[in-house]
């Protein structure tokens, strides 16, 4: 069964949501983000995928105190990602409670340190973000393109023990018109053996039916919950 994990965003301490990534779309829902988890909790769900957004568009880790408080006082397992871009950013992430850490620009800026927190921590908890516009890796909270392709850059991860991988299609990001079914398709062709977690377009429960359908492992999102056009009770069934 695919696993759900549901997103809080986070800008200056409150929960947010973006369209494509632009952060002039942004959308208050609320001013609490630990509100959002214990809801989350209450309904059975057990992941968190917690994005510092301040951070991604920074040099550094921003909103470690929000992740604090979640983790804190709930039992979420967390993946935290944004602005995660030195050891100290790293160490930080996991003091303040993230059982998980993703990490997207690093990776493509500085391989040589991503590779080396896989050797340390293990597959496990360092989880690879590949954030994706016209099939090319996006850097700096989406802002910039690298001139890294896709598959290419997976390939090079999972020779050296990636496991985990949360792709997201910044075209449907926020656009509650589904998710990038061919994108995830040509993931798994070609690495069958990844937990892929699919992120971006699910704006109604066949959206997640659909993944489940082509053995997506797990799949992230959140607009479409603080829309209404997904409730948590609709989520039992995959819990």
């Amino acid at each position: 069964m695919i696993e759900i994990i549901p997103a809080i965003d986070v800008i200056e301490g409150k929960c947010v949501r973006l369209s494509q990534g632009d952060y002039d779309t942004k959308k208050v829902y609320n001013e609490d983000p630990l509100e959002v988890a214990k809801e989350f909790e209450a309904n059975g769900i057990r992941r968190l995928h917690l994005v510092d957004l301040d951070g991604a568009a920074s040099r550094h880790i921003v909103n470690y105190r929000v992740l604090e408080r979640i983790a804190t006082h709930t039992s979420l397992v967390i993946d935290f990602g944004g602005g995660i871009k030195s050891d100290e950013d790293l160490r930080i992430a996991f003091e303040c409670g993230a059982q998980m850490v993703t990490g997207g620009s690093i990776a493509v800026k500085d391989p040589q340190c991503f590779s080396h927190w896989l050797v340390v921590y293990g597959s496990e908890r360092i989880i690879l973000g590949a954030d994706v516009k016209g099939r090319q890796i996006a850097v700096n909270g989406w802002k910039d393109k690298s001139e890294r392709e896709l598959l290419p850059f997976l390939g090079d991860y999972v020779d050296k023990g990636i496991r985990k991988v949360i792709c997201t299609d910044i075209d449907c990001d926020g656009m509650l018109k589904g998710p990038s079914v061919d994108l995830y398709k040509e993931v798994l062709e070609r690495f069958p053996e990844l937990y892929l977690i699919a992120s971006g377009g699910v704006g109604r429960v066949d959206d997640i039916i659909a993944l489940n359908e082509m053995k997506v492992s797990g799949v992230v999102f959140g607009k479409a919950l603080y829309e209404g056009r997904i409730s948590l009770k609709d989520l039992r069934v995959f819990l």
